[in-house]
């Protein structure tokens, strides 16, 4: 059950696409706004008037806030506050989690009240600009949606480099590195539990017709490049460690690859061709190649550690490859940049900035000193393969919250029951 109604992109203009969204660490796709939807009509009769002003009343909230979010959530350098100096973005992201447990009511113990509302919100990846739903699952997956872009959205923020104090180079705090793994891990609880409890509720008519910014290989691809990010950072503050090994550093390295190439293939045969939809496909095959460079010079390095003319052809073959994949990653950077909306680069810090720096002058010197210690020129042929380590990385165990208590003063009238409406 469920009816869907899905708008073209050529009759309407309630999709906003910036020219420009300014500098980019994280990937964040536009935001899905809310239509407003009149519970009034759709509930009278079924639910108390009270339930009734409330669920309007937080919905219609998240209508204006996401509005209004929308047109700044691509300034990335703004400052937007509240008049109790909250960030908009976390007074959005609350006022979500506060609209969960009474929208839950609408689903409760399987209740026909999930079939009453029509839902309407606006796409950003999707070739149709709107999609509606007769469905209150579909409601709860866009909304564990919005709360998961909200948060890589923060987590961009706190990663865009700024001028540090002594002046040196412009970089992301510590702090605000280690609170960047926070936010990717929840983020990623957020879409972990979307795919594993809220899409199976969806008929199966229904998740077919889901608009692209929802489909399981999206949802999948976005929770994957959360948990990429998050081994990202933690290689750079190993690169800052004293105490990492090389082995620490490969590994990381080595699951970076393996979370950007499972998002990779979720991605592989889905229509992302329609403005961030392209975008979004970019991105994640930059972060790919630039992760291969990455683990490719570390296995090199510790190749090279071996004492045989084998494993330092080997260390050389690897490093190689690592350079490779360096200068393709930064064209894949220019390709993402050069997608609408258009973006740039902060300045490179963390990790990249190492590596651009590190793999470059490492390569040319392993490849002279092996030619000089074996006396000759020698086709390293193909890089060896990575090692396959088991992903540590994982989503935070997030649950849907119970339903909110006023549904248990709530007596349902009409065709459907006299039953309160209790949580399962």
């Amino acid at each position: 059950m469920g009816c869907l109604v899905s708008t073209p992109k050529d009759t309407g203009g309630n999709r906003r696409r910036p020219g420009s969204i300014g500098e980019v660490s994280v990937y964040v796709p536009g935001l899905r706004i809310p239509k407003p939807v009149d519970f009034s009509q759709s509930l009278s009769g079924h639910v108390s008037k009270t339930l009734v002003e409330r669920l309007t009343a937080m919905r219609t909230r998240i209508v204006v806030m996401a509005g209004q979010e929308a047109l700044t959530i691509t300034r990335t350098r703004r400052k937007t506050t509240t008049q109790h100096g909250r960030s908009t973005l976390v007074d959005l992201h609350q006022a979500l989690e506060d609209y969960l447990p009474v929208l839950l009511g609408l689903v409760s113990d399987g209740s026909q009240l999930q079939f009453k509302v029509q839902f309407i919100w606006v796409n950003q990846e999707d070739d149709a600009e709107e999609t509606a739903m007769f469905n209150a699952w579909y409601e709860v997956l866009s909304v564990l949606h919005l709360m998961a872009v909200l948060s890589l959205s923060q987590a961009n923020l706190l990663l865009l480099p700024r001028t540090s104090a002594d002046f040196y180079q412009p970089k992301a705090s510590e702090e605000s590195r280690r609170a960047s793994i926070d936010i990717f891990l929840k983020a990623a609880g957020y879409l972990d539990c979307a795919v594993r409890h809220v899409l199976p509720r969806l008929p199966s008519e229904l998740r077919r017709n889901l608009p692209v910014d929802l489909a399981e290989g999206v949802l999948r691809a976005l929770c994957l490049q959360a948990l990429g990010q998050g081994v990202d950072i933690q290689l750079g503050m190993a690169i800052d460690s004293t105490k990492a090994t090389l082995a620490v550093k490969r590994r990381l390295a080595c699951e970076m690859v393996k979370y950007w190439q499972q998002a990779q293939d979720n991605l592989m045969n889905l229509p992302l061709s329609n403005g961030w939809g392209e975008k979004h496909r970019h991105f994640v095959k930059w972060k790919y190649v630039e992760a291969k460079a990455a683990a490719y010079y570390y296995h090199g390095l510790i190749l090279d550690e071996g004492n045989t003319e084998k494993s330092h052809g080997m260390a050389v073959a690897a490093l190689q490859a690592a350079d490779e994949y360096f200068e393709e990653s930064k064209t894949a950077c220019e390709v993402f940049n050069a997608a609408h909306p258009l973006s740039r680069n902060p300045p490179l810090w963390g990790t990249m900035k190492y590596l651009s720096e590190k793999i470059p002058k490492d390569t040319s010197s392993k490849v002279r000193i092996n030619r000089d210690l074996y006396s000759h020129e020698k086709n390293m042929g193909t890089a060896p393969t990575l090692p396959d380590f088991a992903l540590a990385l994982k989503p935070n165990e997030y649950q849907l919250p119970p339903v909110d208590p006023s549904w248990n003063e709530n007596v349902q009238l009409g065709h459907i029951g006299t039953n309160e409406v209790k949580r399962g």
